[in-house]
């Protein structure tokens, strides 16, 4: 794998509720609940291939802190308590550069098991 290129620049933005990468190429702002639904952490990827938990309710999750985790990382701290997945460098790049795949396969995977994001299941008709 190439090596990513580092952000010159992290930005946490409490109100809106996104952290901000600025790479060479462009400047992307990540929302909390992307960022907590894709969390590296076991309790959001489970313990092994497949065992990844659906994270719903997460729409009005925000950001409390952005920590550095040695030179190789990130820690994010959320308002509902999840601080436990490190954010490697190359994770964020990957986040960062391909949001709208992650995204709508997060929202397919929703759909596909009747929840949303704002908690709770979605009445079927």
């Amino acid at each position: 794998m190439n090596e990513v290129p580092l952000p010159s620049d992290i930005r946490l933005h409490l109100k809106s509720r996104t952290l901000e990468l600025v790479y060479p190429d462009g400047s992307f702002e990540l929302t909390a609940e992307y960022l907590r639904v894709h969390s590296p952490s076991a309790e959001v990827r489970g313990h092994g291939i497949g065992q990844g938990v659906l994270q719903t309710g997460k729409k009005l999750v925000g950001l409390k802190q952005v920590v550095p985790a040695g030179n190789y990382a990130l820690k994010i701290v959320f308002d509902d308590g999840h601080d436990s997945g490190l954010f490697t460098w190359e994770y964020l790049y990957d986040l960062a550069h391909d949001y709208d795949r992650y995204w709508n396969d997060y929202l397919r995977q929703l759909e596909a098991a009747g929840a949303s994001r704002d908690g709770g299941m979605i009445a079927r008709g």
